[in-house]
């Protein structure tokens, strides 16, 4: 894992479980076909994207670092993102949602380091370095947009997902990996589309997740910025699809101003999308972040949030009115009046403030769980918290005292008090009994020989969010990269035939070996390769640069004889050669 990246300041920060989903870009392991792909979107884009995008995507390009004809090396896009705060690092493809997001958090992109078969050159599911490097990656550089992006990660990585969630997640990422996969048979790739859509029908109630990634899809992802009339592009998906960049700008598209609907508006990753959502500006972001923000339990807690977090299934934490934080996984809650009253979870749990565990009391003092009434005791408006030196004493709540204290709701604490935890404010949050009992409605919640009982003490429950409170208390790292998918299919020695033909041409462009012959590469890839087209556009290209007419003619009937046989890549070979006649006409 050390050795998987070259790190810089804002990377030394990153904990653990982030670092686990970094794996090394690799750089030689692109193919000349694959910086031909890159080389290609990267010009049709830069040149479309001039007059439709938002100013700040063409400034963002020259500030990150991002090459029109290479493929960009992290390290190098590192050492320029250092200079407007932020860092990038290559990871493992589709990662969890919420990981994606705390990554932005700490000011740092992820980068798919895969890139697109020449196949999908216009659009691909898959995360890859096109629509992450040349999408993400220049907007960024515009301030109030970059705040946004890490206050976004801030709050969507507290979201609360459900159970379905991580399983749609788990589909979307084996569907990426197959699409990419050169060789997967076509009925495979059906049965995984065909799963997903069947989860995403049957997805229930939307969680906390869902519905901030609907709001990160439609602004970060495929947003568009200015007025609906007029609008510009700032959404990396846009940016990256030369296909979608220009669909979207089209009247087929609905345009819609950017309102809190677009977080209960779902989105298909498979298939262009039928509207967007325009923002008047990036500050008009940030004000529906939060918005949205207010209406999640990060925020409103209570019996709500809790109730969110029991759905889940997964590592969460509560935070009460004291500002003890429980962190596990929560299977149990009672309510009375409205109001939790007791919380329990199972598992492996742990005690923090302000995000730091407290001593003694990480998930080996609580393996097994934890449990604990919620509220105030019966009969007395003053919450514990609240309890001078004086009240407590007065209500024999002190060390050495047996006390039986019961909350409303029913909730009886019966046992010796040890001890008592106390935050920074002088408040006590957390009673240490032995010998104690804890029983609801005669039911026993904890027994004596359970060992000594520790009792959270809390009004009210104000904030539940996705996660650990210190991330250092649960051990997060579980994910294993997974294998290169990339040249495993059997045509893998004629891959290999094509790749070198594309390699001297490329080499023969920038000036590394200048004796190749362009006619002789053409003459065989034109009978060995019938279906490729993009090298032929690149000969083309060299071609005309070089006034060599005869070649150019050959070329280009060439061309049009594939455009016949394969007429889904006629309009590819139509831009490509008006993008060159263009560029070329305008050098000579």
């Amino acid at each position: 894992m050390e050795n998987a990246y070259e790190s810089n300041p804002i990377l030394d920060k990153l904990p653990l479980h982030l670092r686990q989903y970094i794996k090394p870009q690799n750089y030689g392991d692109y193919t000349a076909i694959d910086q031909a792909v890159w080389r290609y979107v990267m010009r049709k884009n830069v040149d479309y994207l001039s007059k439709v995008a938002h100013p700040s995507y063409m400034e963002g390009l020259q500030k990150t670092g991002i090459s029109i004809d290479h493929i960009p090396n992290m390290y190098g896009m590192n050492r320029i993102l250092k200079e407007i705060g932020w860092a990038a690092v290559a990871v493992d493809g589709f990662i969890p949602p919420s990981a994606f997001m705390e990554f932005q958090a700490y000011n740092v992109l992820v980068i798919a380091s895969d890139i697109r078969q020449l196949e999908n050159i216009e659009y691909t599911p898959a995360p890859d370095i096109i629509h992450e490097g040349a999408g993400h990656a220049p907007i960024i550089a515009n301030p109030e947009y970059a705040e946004y992006l890490r206050r976004f990660g801030e709050i969507g990585c507290k979201a609360i997902s459900s159970a379905k969630d991580y399983e749609l997640y788990e589909a979307v990422r084996h569907l990426s990996i197959i699409k990419e996969a050169e060789g997967t048979p076509a009925e495979e790739i059906k049965k995984a589309e065909q799963h997903i859509e069947e989860l995403q029908n049957n997805m229930g109630e939307p969680s906390e997740m869902a519905l901030i990634r609907n709001l990160h899809w439609w602004t970060v992802e495929y947003g568009l910025i200015g007025t609906v009339e007029n609008p510009k592009i700032y959404g990396a998906g846009l940016l990256s699809s030369i296909g979608e960049s220009a669909w979207c700008m089209t009247d087929d598209v609905k345009k819609l101003p950017y309102t809190m609907d677009a977080a209960f508006t779902s989105f298909d990753i498979t298939k262009p999308q039928p509207q967007l959502f325009v923002t008047p500006d990036f500050a008009h972001l940030s004000q529906i972040l939060e918005d949205f923000a207010h209406t999640m339990a990060l925020r409103t807690g209570g019996l709500k949030g809790i109730d969110k977090l029991v759905k889940s299934k997964a590592l969460g934490t509560v935070e009460l009115s004291t500002g003890l934080q429980i962190s596990g996984i929560f299977n149990h809650i009672l309510s009375y009046d409205g109001k939790p009253i007791y919380l329990r979870t199972f598992g492996p749990t742990a005690l923090a403030y302000r995000e730091k565990e407290l001593v003694g009391h990480g998930i080996e003092s609580h393996p097994e769980g934890f449990g604990s009434p919620i509220g105030k005791l019966k009969g007395i408006n003053l919450a514990i918290e609240d309890m001078s030196p004086r009240d407590l004493k007065a209500y024999n709540i002190f060390e050495g005292e047996r006390v039986q204290l019961e909350f409303e709701g029913g909730v009886l604490v019966d046992g010796e008090i040890v001890t008592g935890t106390r935050n920074l404010k002088g408040e006590i949050v957390l009673i240490t009994f032995k010998n104690c009992k804890v029983t609801h409605a005669g039911t026993p919640l904890f027994l004596p020989e359970w060992g000594d009982y520790h009792m959270a003490v809390g009004e009210q429950i104000t904030s539940a969010f996705n996660g650990p409170a210190d991330v250092h208390s649960f051990n997060l790292v579980s994910h294993e990269l997974s294998p290169t998918v990339k040249n495993n299919s059997k045509l893998q020695p004629e891959r290999k035939q094509l790749e070198r033909y594309y390699r001297q041409v490329r080499e023969y462009r920038e000036g590394i070996n200048t004796t190749i012959s362009r006619n002789k590469v053409f003459q065989e890839i034109s009978v060995k390769f019938p279906k490729d087209w993009l090298l032929s556009v690149e000969l083309y290209e060299l071609a005309k640069s070089d006034k060599e007419t005869q070649l150019m003619d050959a070329i280009a009937k060439h061309l049009e004889k594939v455009k016949q046989n394969h007429p889904k890549v006629g309009h590819l070979i139509d831009h490509g050669l008006a993008l060159i006649d263009k560029e070329v006409g305008v050098l000579q």
